[in-house]
């Protein structure tokens, strides 16, 4: 019986561990893309405003 909830216990660590890492990597995909728009922006704004000068 300790066995048994041995191995669900690093079962369910293992998984947790797991599921944050998926919630960590897909927060940080979501923040790379919002400061790549923003630069993105900047740089054409960059662009736009020195051609006009």
């Amino acid at each position: 019986m300790n066995i048994a909830l041995l191995i669900i216990i690093i079962i369910a660590v293992i998984l947790a561990i797991v599921g944050g890492l998926n919630t960590a990597l897909n927060w940080l995909l979501w923040v790379a893309l919002i400061v790549g728009v923003i630069a993105l922006i900047a740089f054409l704004f960059r662009v736009i405003s020195g051609s006009r000068s």
